[in-house]
């Protein structure tokens, strides 16, 4: 998806109607609140509108946080933030059954956990024991949580970002493979550019005063929140998008690609130990139509599908030890495959 982005003035006031209008709204509002991450919101305003949950993996400092806290601050949503521990327990995630004493006697009452909110950073989801992950990881999968024998549904508008640190091992419960598949899309997060930083600056710095002076004035009222109404329009608009018998052949042949590596060429075939699952291949048609959505086609190219390919498949990929031995990333090997698959 390119940087570009239409002028956030000419989305100042969408109709009700306007679902691409009010998402573009929402994308310009996150842009002026992150700098040097651009990639970052346009995933997650992928997440978000195929309906699908994040993996975001970078060094600390690089917005992680801010940026779903900033998707969070413009939408009419409710947010909560997990920091996910060593002691944690799957209850505090999902909630639990709770004995209240009344005049007329006591009963037990479900009180939910903050799992249950529309958008839910499980901030180093890594830290967590087993237990816990698959609490988190049940709860995205079913989109229900079972208490006590009782189903708990969560609201329609549902996302969860995950982050983990891809530099700190001590201490943590890597995620397994298995689980890994729950997530439509692995983010890697790397630092911005230096003209970038720059600019993290002046708006940092900027916040600081603005947050000086709102002690001595009034602060003006925030903007409307970009309504949820808009994220199911246009989730229907991305339903109706028209993908043609040759993109689905290409798309399933780039998933082949992972089974087959040896079909290939040679370099594949040492690489690869196990391939992606069948929820790669919907995980691209729903990434690939959302992003032809957001630039305003109607139709999926092959240029839609090589651009969210990467993110859908680096952690569905089984490497095998000697690509490891050799350095060989999961990028690597989408690359790879991207470059031998042929176009349709």
């Amino acid at each position: 998806m390119g940087d570009a982005t239409m002028d956030s003035t000419e989305f100042s006031q969408p109709a009700d109607g306007d679902a691409r209008g009010r998402i573009e709204q929402l994308r310009d509002r996150m842009g002026d609140a992150i700098i040097g991450q651009r990639a970052v919101i346009d995933r997650l305003l992928i997440g978000l509108l195929a309906n699908g949950n994040l993996l975001v993996e970078g060094l600390p400092g690089l917005a992680k946080t801010r940026a779903i806290k900033a998707l969070a601050r413009n939408m009419e949503c409710d947010f909560s933030r997990i920091q996910f521990t060593p002691d944690l327990l799957p209850s505090d995630v999902t909630g639990t059954e709770v004995y209240f004493q009344g005049d007329t006697g006591g009963e037990f009452r479900f009180e939910a956990g903050p799992i249950f909110a529309n958008l839910v950073l499980a901030d180093e989801i890594n830290r967590a024991p087993a237990k816990v992950q698959a609490a988190l990881l049940e709860a995205m999968e079913e989109r229900q949580v079972t208490v006590a024998g009782t189903t708990h549904k969560m609201e329609p508008l549902f996302m969860v970002m995950a982050t983990q640190n891809p530099i700190e091992q001590e201490g943590t419960y890597p995620l397994p493979e298995a689980q890994m598949d729950r997530f439509l899309m692995h983010v890697n997060i790397t630092y911005p550019p230096v003209e970038d930083e720059v600019e993290v600056i002046r708006l940092v710095r900027a916040e600081e005063i603005a947050a000086q002076a709102a002690a001595d004035a009034p602060r003006a009222a925030p903007p409307a929140p970009i309504p949820q109404a808009a994220v199911f329009a246009a989730r229907r608009e991305i339903a109706a998008l028209h993908v043609s018998p040759e993109m689905e052949r290409y798309m399933a042949d780039l998933v082949n690609a992972t089974r087959v590596p040896e079909q290939f060429g040679d370099d594949l075939k040492r690489w690869i130990e196990v391939g992606a699952s069948p929820r790669a291949s919907l995980g691209l048609d729903k990434c690939a139509r959302t992003h032809a959505w957001l630039a305003a086609r109607d139709y999926v190219d092959p240029e839609d599908i090589r651009a969210v390919a990467p993110d859908v498949l680096r952690h569905r990929l089984g490497l095998t030890y000697e690509a490891q031995g050799e350095g060989v990333t999961p990028d690597a090997v989408v690359a790879e495959i991207l470059r031998q698959v042929a176009l349709p």
